[in-house]
């Protein structure tokens, strides 16, 4: 299996699961060049951002998770989702806030805010606040497509479902 597109570790029993944090911040550069490609490798490693308008998820209204496409963790829901016509995803809210983490942007000459995965530390994209998009809370976090995964709810209900 080529090893990039492999995003999760498994548990021994062939089993796909979600990396730990441990097992995340342990990965180290030359590891993460192994399972992401390298525009995933810009993006989620170097602080990147993809074109705008170009991302897989930019007009999807799939319901479903949204996962970090380095390491699995939940960071998402589609209902949070909604159409900003900024050029990328845009959610409201994260699924928790222990999801995600902070960090003071002053690239670009302005002050923003970066958004990563609290998991593998992963960029994500920034956050925005009081563009009156008229959401529940007035925030736009505007998401690279390559920093996430789509794990539409039907796929989430298993295997379970009939033919």
């Amino acid at each position: 299996m080529d090893p990039r597109t492999q995003q999760h570790d498994t548990d021994g029993r062939g089993e796909d699961r979600a990396l730990s944090p441990e097992a995340a911040a342990a990965r180290t550069d030359a590891q993460w060049r192994q399972v992401l490609n390298p525009v995933e490798y810009q993006v989620l490693r170097q602080a990147g951002t993809e074109r705008p308008h170009t991302g897989e998820y930019v007009e999807t209204t799939t319901e479903g998770v949204y996962e970090c496409r380095a390491c699995g963790a939940e960071l998402f829901r589609s209902e949070t989702k909604f159409a900003s016509h900024c050029g990328w995803p845009s959610f409201f809210a994260p699924l928790a806030e222990d999801r995600v983490r902070y960090i003071e942007d002053t690239t670009m000459g302005m002050k923003r805010v970066e958004v990563r995965c609290a998991t593998c530390d992963s960029h994500l994209g920034h956050v925005f606040e009081g563009e009156g998009y008229g959401t529940p809370t007035d925030l736009r976090y505007c998401m690279n497509s390559v920093s996430l995964r789509l794990v539409p709810a039907e796929a989430a209900e298993g295997s379970d479902a009939t033919v």
